[in-house]
């Protein structure tokens, strides 16, 4: 079993930045992949940003160029520097690990960003 935590949410005018963190605890040994993904009401949850134990990282089309994901394997935290900010990025963010072998899935419960215009 894999807990993840989110924090760093919060409200914040277009133009501005925020840093999400995800602490993940339990079996973290297992994780292979971790990652960021966001979801507005009514609409489909979609991925922001991944990164690989390999360090390895890929984007939505969205927001590259203005947010970044970095991980800190000490801390077992994974962070999402978001720069630039517009209110289409108004959302609940979630962080996703995926550990190897199964491939199995867990999720934090999420953190609200909200962007003003």
């Amino acid at each position: 079993q894999v807990q993840l935590v989110e924090s760093g949410g919060g409200l914040v005018q277009a133009g501005g930045s925020l840093r999400l963190s995800c602490a993940a605890s339990g079996s973290i040994f297992s994780i292979n992949a971790m990652g960021w993904y966001r979801q507005d009401p009514g609409k489909q949850r979609e991925l922001v940003a991944a990164i690989t134990s390999g360090g390895r990282t890929n984007y939505a089309d969205s927001v590259k160029g203005r947010f970044t994901i970095s991980r800190d394997n000490a801390k077992n935290t994974v962070y999402l520097q978001m720069n630039s900010l517009k209110p289409e990025d108004t959302a609940v963010y979630y962080c996703k690990a995926r550990t190897g072998g199964s491939g199995m899935d867990y999720w934090g419960k999420g953190t609200l960003v909200t962007v003003s215009s």
